[in-house]
């Protein structure tokens, strides 16, 4: 018979495992079923029972209870010495020593919801720079801005507007034309 070794101050956390059988009717009525037919092992080594605990391949099942799954995470992901991890470390180290269908899927929700990580991870993208002045213009006419409405029904042979406005005076020109035209 093997010893279930949890690392860290987790023996709470089990006695909270124990007391939530309840919640996972299937594994309850199979850990019954083994228990009155005295049998320690299923499937191999794969699914155990030991201290009134349910093992797969020697690690804690948790079973289906969500607090009790966030909590496991939580206190893999949100302590100090974990230093709030990416995804995959939590991972790993919920799943040193616990297991249930989805514990990756968990994780991951549970980090892309943690504020202090989303505030700490690397970003990608580049930073955008310093914001600058914009320069103060002395002249009307010097700096415009020019655009293009198109799509419109043809009026006298023209489908489209050309908009041509003055950035300092905000004076606006509108010059008929067609879709097709270019600086040219």
């Amino acid at each position: 018979m093997q010893e279930v070794v949890v690392e860290g101050p987790k023996e709470d956390m089990l006695e909270k495992i124990k007391k939530s059988r309840s919640k996972d009717k299937d594994v309850v009525r199979v850990v019954e079923e083994m228990k009155k037919a005295g049998v320690k092992e299923l499937q191999g080594n794969e699914w155990q029972i030991e201290e009134d605990l349910v093992l797969k391949k020697e690690k804690v099942y948790i079973l289906k209870d969500e607090k009790l799954r966030a909590e496991v995470i939580q206190l893999h992901h949100d302590v100090l010495v974990a230093g709030h991890g990416r995804r995959w470390n939590t991972v790993e180290l919920v799943t040193r020593n616990y297991w249930w269908p989805g514990v990756t899927r968990d994780v991951g929700k549970y980090v892309e919801g943690c504020d202090l990580y989303q505030r700490m991870k690397n970003r990608m993208e580049e930073l955008a720079g310093k914001l600058k002045l914009s320069e103060v213009l002395e002249k009307p006419w010097t700096h415009l801005m020019v655009d293009f409405i198109t799509k419109l029904p043809v009026v006298v042979g023209k489908d489209a507007i050309l908009v041509v406005c003055d950035r300092l005076s905000k004076m606006t020109h509108f010059v008929a034309t067609i879709e097709g035209s270019s600086v040219e």
